[in-house]
């Protein structure tokens, strides 16, 4: 891997834990209630519905996981099917199973 790919890989990572830790931060507040939790939710569901969120983190994970099917020493599939499993987990359903907790915290019309 050339420096600058794995620099730019690096400098993505940490965007996207920054802006992960501010969310993460954001939902461990004391002050958080069941609406605006369940408004948080729906909030990340709208993210993640985008055709481009959880597409593209199912795709960064399944290219890990082709890419180290071509790495594994006996292509026995010990770092490439908890990749494959771990991309599936990633596309099944995430937006509706957030918006089935943001329910059950609040009704849908019922806003933070």
């Amino acid at each position: 891997m050339s420096r600058t790919r794995l620099d730019r890989v690096r400098a993505s990572v940490g965007i996207a834990s920054l802006a992960l830790q501010q969310i993460e931060d954001d939902l461990r507040a004391d002050d958080v209630d069941a609406r605006e939790l369940a408004a948080i939710l729906r909030e990340l569901q709208e993210g993640i519905d985008t055709p481009a969120a959880s597409w593209m983190l199912e795709q960064v994970v399944s290219t890990a996981a082709r890419w180290a099917e071509q790495l594994e020493p006996d292509r026995d599939g010990d770092a490439s099917c908890p990749l494959h499993e771990a991309a599936a987990l990633l596309s099944d359903n995430a937006g509706q199973r957030l918006n089935w907790a943001a329910c059950a915290l609040a009704p849908q019309g019922d806003t933070a």
